[in-house]
């Protein structure tokens, strides 16, 4: 099992960022799929048209939010970290995300890099 560990910067505050990945209407604008999230400890979610499906572990408004990621039989909890920071260009976004499968690491960062952070930069600029 591989750990992704990436950081992004987004034109927006934190509070818009944390809206563009908490809100089902805006990650519909941003994703092109239909989403069900809600931005409460203990609900599940589905992004992508159900591609993406898991829980949120932990939501602090603006600043993090914990998920754990579901994976057909994989038997170890995957979890994913986001920590949004203000800065200078906009926010910084710290992102975690822990036993991805080896076979599926390297796919898992592409869809990170373009499908999920790179499509919320291009929303916001």
């Amino acid at each position: 099992m591989k750990t992704i560990r990436q950081h992004y910067f987004v034109n927006a505050t934190p509070e818009e960022v944390f809206t563009a990945i908490t809100n089902p209407f805006t990650i519909e604008l941003w994703s092109g799929h239909p989403a069900r999230m809600e931005a409460r400890e203990g609900t599940e979610f589905s992004i992508f048209d159900g591609d993406i499906a898991g829980k949120n572990i932990k939501i602090t408004e603006n600043k993090q939010i914990v998920q754990e990621w579901y994976f057909g039989d994989q038997t170890d909890e995957s979890i994913v970290t986001i920590n949004l920071e203000s800065h200078k260009l906009g926010t910084k976004v710290l992102l975690e995300h822990t036993n991805v499968p080896d076979d599926e690491a390297e796919e898992f960062q592409k869809g990170w890099n373009e499908y999920y952070w790179g499509a919320i930069q291009d929303y916001f600029k």
